[in-house]
């Protein structure tokens, strides 16, 4: 997949991207970045690590997070991405953001993907982040959610999760095209974690392969989410539930991501991930058809 500046995303393992949150609410505290100068460091040892892509943000979407001020988020992006791409210009950069501005700005300076986690269903932004996404060329990450950070973990229901989730896939998709974006520069994510109940997450990691259906690249975002906390629990193991504790938890899923073809994980810890990633990617490749 063609980026901007020569750079380009070559599928054949599992890629990883390295999270940066240019918060003070990200859920995970070691996350939490304060600067650019911290950004770059924080992406030059993800780098090293062996991250494909880095992902930024600066706005917490955990569960009951409230929206950060517009001025707010693109005023710790900006800087941030702009020193990464100057001392990294061949790293794709991903810009995690629900607004088309911010989105835009951050595409001029430096970013070559949108990640935006709204579902397209924020009514002031997603017409314009289409109209962006048709008109940039720039890969498009839709992410299924239900609900705004603020409210999607209460009282989650579906009638069919599964069959909810490939409707809205192929409703929004159907949407896109017919906006003009290209359908080979978008990429799925399911949204674990996103108005899902735990079961739900644990259907989509148990049934992620079936998403390569639609013909187009999946990414899967499990990294120390409090569902894996929850698989805890149930094992008895009580003491196990903060994002701290939740790293093993996050490297089962993504060894299953690896050989189940997925692929993009975005993670915080990107060197443990990659060598996950190399040991069930080189078994995969060992499989009798």
């Amino acid at each position: 997949m063609l980026l901007f500046g020569g750079r380009s995303l070559v599928f054949g393992r599992t890629l990883v991207m390295g999270i940066l949150n240019m918060t003070a609410d990200s859920f995970y505290g070691p996350s939490r970045l304060s600067t650019a100068g911290d950004a770059l460091e924080r992406a030059k040892l993800m780098a090293s690590d062996g991250a494909d892509i880095i992902d930024i943000g600066a706005e917490s979407t955990r569960p009951g997070s409230q929206a950060a001020p517009a001025d707010y988020e693109i005023a710790a992006l900006i800087p941030a991405i702009e020193a990464i791409r100057s001392e990294l210009p061949q790293i794709p950069i991903s810009v995690d953001t629900r607004r088309a501005k911010t989105a835009r700005l951050s595409l001029d300076a430096g970013a070559d993907i949108i990640n935006d986690v709204s579902g397209l269903d924020l009514p002031d932004e997603s017409e314009e982040m289409i109209k962006l996404a048709a008109g940039s060329g720039a890969p498009y990450i839709l992410t299924h959610t239900k609900g705004t950070p603020d409210i999607m973990q209460k009282d989650v229901y579906y009638e069919n999760f599964w069959e909810e989730l490939i409707d809205f896939f192929g409703k929004k998709l159907d949407l896109l095209s017919k906006s003009g974006v290209s359908m080979d520069r978008i990429i799925l994510d399911p949204g674990v974690g996103f108005g899902k109940r735990r079961d739900d997450n644990i259907e989509i990691v148990a049934n992620m392969s079936e998403l390569k259906k639609f013909g187009l690249p999946v990414l899967i975002g499990v990294s120390r989410k409090g569902f894996i906390g929850r698989i805890y629990q149930l094992a008895g193991l009580e003491s196990q539930t903060r994002p701290e504790d939740c790293l093993e938890g996050t490297l089962a899923i993504t060894a299953l991501c690896a050989v189940d073809g997925i692929d993009i994980v975005r993670v915080h810890d990107v060197k443990e991930n990659r060598l996950v990633v190399e040991v069930a990617d080189s078994i995969r490749r060992f499989r009798h058809e």
